[in-house]
């Protein structure tokens, strides 16, 4: 079915489709002021702002951005683009200002909207952009920049406005993804992705009306809207936000609000179970929790499962769901190991390097597919089709006007992880198939890291690998080779200052610490991408001419932190 050659009059207008079923119902709570929206609040707060961007232009097709914490602005402006058509960018406020710069110049949003804390990189980035938009401060504290203030900007009038009619396959989300080359790319989901995820969420983890959670997934990354948010408000149930990630917060949540429910990265529900408060907390109310961003350590499984917590792990990426998998009503204990059997909409492969399907037990890449797929990258045709196959490409991913878009097809997204699928149909997570890697939900693109890196005089060649963190599941190790002109650093700098700065020599010189390298680093890369460690080697292996050998760099830097 060509979803375009319809119309759909309820697509995208979520606020006031569930404000006319349960005006009542509490749908989000803002710990951090208190603040408790029903859903008829929901859908008076988007006309208001739906007004506010049809202002700015922000309708069939047009962006806005916004770069924020979780507040309650963000869902409003989520709704509203559901009236006007828009289309909503969230952007992160940890990316460095040529980071955002690139982002801005992708997506030309017609308005920016911006938290007071982020100003001054979204000024440095703004400065470096070509683009203009126009651009409104979301006052916290005191105001930053010398912008609009943003609520003086939005009418007053939360009548109900005329809606524009819009299709399954126009994109609704821009949610932004790194790229190998450090290049960064905007996933365009669409009406229809945001709708099948929703549908595959709530039938296959059992969500329910009375639903609660404390949602600390950033609204900026797929797993703030599509792992949770979005499903609990088609039921219609209740999603608490907060400021900050902080694990005894996380856990008062779960108690003054009875949540029902926690989904979390695998650091963030490590620093839960370590808590002091963790033995006193009471977790009866939870139905489940799940990981998910990463792999997770058997120590944090059964920290939770001991406290007779339902846990399983989770698996998705915002090409595709994210949610993707689900544990069946009853299996072995074993198998919390996994991430269970693909969900009911979804379909799930594992592929040799021709694309063959290989036979169970057999470790290659996964693939997925289903309607929940995005449909493509955001003006990267290229890219979408090295990810999304020939097919994955359809206009809704932004092609440039003048340009020739494929059909959209069903076609099977290459998720470039390594994963086996058992005897009983469970599938397990083995691996990344490139050298990209995950640090506290967050991903991590070594050859973008070295590029920079490189830059430093003192730095000949570097390699980048991941390594085992016990908070964020992995973190970056840098190991260079200096730069010949280099001489011998001051003894003060020499080996053993290990313990203090993370560093190790591998009889080569050193000429640079971790904290020059993070100084060196500072506003060019988010703070998550620096590497945590640092080693030295006096030659890189290498594979072939001017080939460095990243294999045995990995295998013998790749293990542990330090040696």
């Amino acid at each position: 079915m060509n979803w375009s050659d319809d119309d759909y009059s309820w697509v995208g207008d979520w606020a006031a489709r569930r404000a006319s079923l349960s005006p009542d119902r509490t749908a989000i709570v803002d710990d951090a002021t208190g603040t408790h929206l029903s859903y008829a609040d929901c859908d008076a707060r988007a006309n208001r702002t739906a007004r506010l961007l049809e202002e700015y232009g922000v309708v069939d097709g047009e962006r806005v951005a916004v770069v924020s914490r979780n507040r309650l602005e963000a869902f409003d402006l989520f709704f509203a683009t559901g009236k006007t058509g828009g289309v909503l960018a969230p952007l992160s406020y940890r990316l460095a200002p040529p980071e955002l710069a690139e982002l801005l110049d992708l997506i030309e949003p017609n308005l920016l909207v911006i938290e007071s804390p982020f100003v001054e990189a979204l000024e440095h980035g703004i400065a470096r952009s070509t683009t203009d938009p126009d651009v409104l401060e979301i006052e916290s504290d005191e105001p930053a920049g010398g912008w609009d203030s943003y609520w003086d900007a939005v009418p007053s009038n939360d009548a109900p406005i005329d809606k524009r009619q819009r299709s399954l396959a126009d994109p609704h989300l821009l949610l932004h993804t790194g790229g190998s080359t450090g290049v960064p790319k905007e996933t365009t989901i669409s009406h229809g992705s945001l709708y099948w995820n929703s549908l595959n969420t709530i039938t296959a983890w059992g969500l329910r009306d009375d639903d609660v959670t404390p949602m600390v997934f950033p609204v900026f990354h797929t797993g703030g809207w599509n792992v949770l948010t979005l499903p609990l408000f088609h039921m219609g149930a209740t999603v608490v936000i907060d400021r900050e990630v902080d694990p005894q917060r996380i856990l008062g949540q779960v108690q003054r609000y009875d949540a029902t429910i926690l989904v979390a990265v695998p650091a963030v529900l490590r620093s839960m179970a370590r808590h002091e408060g963790w033995d006193q907390a009471d977790l009866s109310s939870l139905r489940f929790v799940k990981s998910g961003g990463g792999p997770c350590r058997e120590s944090i499984v059964s920290a939770w499962r001991e406290r007779g917590v339902d846990f399983s792990q989770g698996y998705g990426l915002t090409e595709i769901g994210p949610n993707n998998f689900a544990m069946p009503d009853r299996y072995d204990p074993e198998k919390v190991a996994s991430v269970g059997k693909p969900v009911l909409h979804a379909d799930a492969r594992i592929v040799d390097d021709d694309g063959e399907r290989l036979p169970a037990g057999e470790v290659g890449e996964l693939e997925l597919t289903g309607p929940h797929a995005a449909d493509g990258y955001w003006r990267n045709p290229a890219a979408s089709a090295d990810t999304f196959g020939e097919d994955g490409l359809d206009s809704a991913a932004g092609t440039p006007e003048g340009d020739d878009p494929s059909t959209a097809g069903a076609g099977w997204v290459s998720t470039g992880d390594l994963a086996r699928v058992d005897d009983d149909g469970f599938y397990h997570i083995e691996g990344r198939k490139k050298n990209m890697f995950i640090s506290g939900g967050e991903n991590v693109y070594p050859p973008e890291v070295e590029d920079l890196i490189a830059d430093h005089p003192a730095v000949g060649e570097v390699i980048v690998v991941g390594v085992p963190d016990d908070q964020w599941g992995t973190v970056g190790k840098a190991i260079v080779e200096p730069a010949k002109d280099v001489g011998t650093p001051p003894e003060d700098q020499g080996s053993g200052n290990t313990a203090r700065d993370g560093a190790e020599t591998d009889g080569g010189d050193r000429p640079l610490s971790r904290d020059e390298l993070e100084v060196f680093l500072d506003g060019k890369l988010a703070r998550f991408k620096i590497p945590k460690y640092l080693a030295f080697v006096e030659e890189m292996p290498m594979s072939g001419p001017s080939k460095i050998d990243r294999a045995a760099i990995e295998a013998r830097f790749g293990d542990e932190p330090s040696q």
